[in-house]
C-alpha cells in the first residue's frame, strides 16, 4: 500500500498537467473556445436526438454513479490510512467531485474540440492520439493515457479485490497475490470486449453492474445511518462466532440477503434484455433498468430498515443490539 501511495501522490500532479497540455492544445488546434463551443445541442428542436434527452440522460447518469459505486464501497481501503477523520472526509469532499467535474469537462470540451478540428468527435484516447501530429506530443499523449490507466486501475480496480482474495486466506494469501490473481481475472473476461461497444459498455456493463452494487450500498447505508445510528461495536466486528453482535443467524444476515435480492428484481429484467437474454420486457421495466442504481438503493434500504425493525420487535436473530462481545459500542 505505500508503493500505491507513493504512485498515486506524484502522479496527480503530473496528470494534471498533462491534462492541461490536451486542453491548451485543443484550445490552439480548434482557433479558442468560441469554436470549440459552437456545435448546438443534439437534443435541441429539429435535431437528431430531439425529445430524447431524459432517455439517454438516465441512464448515463446512473453508469456514471455505478462506475463511482464500485469506489465508495471500497473506500476504506483508503480512508483507513487517514491521520485523522478530517482529513478524509476533506480528501474525499473536495479530491472525488471536484476533480471529477473538471476531468469532465474537460473531456466534453476536448471531444467537442474534435469535431472543429476534424470534423467528427473522436472519444476514444488512443483513436485521438492516432490523429494527432509531431512525435513528441504523440509520445507525450501515449505518456499520460498510459500513467493514467495504470493509476486509476491500480487504485480502483485492483486494491478492493486483492484484500477480499487476501480475506478469503489470510495465511495463504498476500496482498501481491490477491493482486496477480485480479490481474489474471481481469485479463479472463477480456474488458476490451466490453469497450469495443459505447453502447454495450454504457448500457450492459456499467448499469448491469450498478443494479448488483446499488442494492448493496443501500443495506450498508441503511445499517450504519438509520438502523445502529452510527454506533458499532468494534471488538464484536473482528469476532466470530454466535456471541458477537454481528453473527446473526449463522453468520448471515437474512435481512440483508432478502433487501440486496429484492432491491435488485426490478432491474433484473432490464438487464437480461439488454444483454440479449430476454426478449419482449415492458418499456416500464426497461425504464426501471435505466435507474436501477437508484432503484436498487431505495428498494434495499426500504426492506433492509422495515425487516430489522420487526427483528428487533420480535427478538429474532439479527437485530441490532445496544452491546456485544468486547465491550460497549461506540460512534464511528
Amino acid at each position: 500500500m505505500e508503493a500505491i501511495r507513493a504512485l498515486e501522490k506524484y502522479s496527480a500532479p503530473l496528470l494534471i498537467a498533462l491534462s492541461a497540455a490536451l486542453l491548451a492544445w485543443a484550445l490552439s488546434a480548434a482557433g479558442g473556445v468560441g469554436p470549440m463551443l459552437s456545435a448546438p445541442s443534439q437534443f435541441a428542436e429539429g435535431m437528431p436526438k430531439e425529445g430524447k434527452l431524459l432517455s439517454v440522460l438516465i441512464p448515463a447518469v446512473t453508469a456514471n454513479v455505478g462506475f463511482w459505486g464500485t469506489l465508495s464501497l471500497n473506500i476504506p481501503d483508503f480512508t483507513r490510512f487517514a491521520r485523522s477523520q478530517r482529513d478524509q472526509v476533506v480528501g474525499q469532499a473536495l479530491g472525488l467531485p471536484v476533480f471529477m467535474a473538471l476531468f469532465t469537462l474537460l473531456g466534453l470540451a476536448v471531444t467537442s474540440a474534435t469535431v472543429v478540428i476534424y470534423g467528427a468527435p473522436v472519444i476514444d484516447p488512443v483513436q485521438l492520439v492516432g490523429k494527432m501530429e509531431g512525435t513528441a506530443a504523440v509520445c507525450t499523449a501515449l505518456l499520460g493515457l498510459m500513467w493514467a490507466t495504470l493509476t486509476t486501475n491500480i487504485a480502483a480496480n485492483v486494491v478492493a479485490p486483492a484484500n477480499a482474495f487476501v480475506n478469503v486466506a489470510p495465511r495463504r494469501l498476500s496482498f501481491n497475490t490477491g493482486a496477480l490473481v485480479t490481474a489474471c481475472i481481469g485479463l479472463a473476461i477480456q474488458p476490451w470486449k466490453l469497450i469495443s461497444s459505447s453502447s454495450g459498455f454504457i448500457n450492459t456493463w456499467l448499469v448491469g453492474y450498478s443494479a448488483l452494487l446499488g442494492p448493496v450500498i443501500g443495506v450498508v447505508m441503511a445499517d450504519y445511518w438509520l438502523v445502529r445510528r452510527r454506533q458499532l461495536d468494534v471488538d464484536a466486528l473482528y469476532t466470530s462466532g454466535p456471541t458477537s453482535a454481528y453473527w446473526y443467524t449463522g453468520g448471515w444476515n437474512p435481512a440483508a440477503i432478502a433487501a440486496v435480492v429484492l432491491g435488485t428484481a426490478p432491474s433484473l429484467p432490464g438487464l437480461l434484455a439488454n444483454a440479449g437474454v430476454l426478449q419482449g420486457v415492458p418499456p416500464l421495466l426497461l425504464s426501471v433498468y435505466d435507474a436501477a442504481w437508484f432503484v436498487g438503493v431505495g428498494v434495499s434500504t426500504l426492506v433492509y430498515c422495515v425487516l430489522m425493525a420487526a427483528a428487533s420487535r420480535f427478538g429474532s436473530e439479527g437485530a441490532p443490539t445496544s452491546g456485544g462481545a468486547g465491550g460497549a459500542p461506540s460512534p464511528a
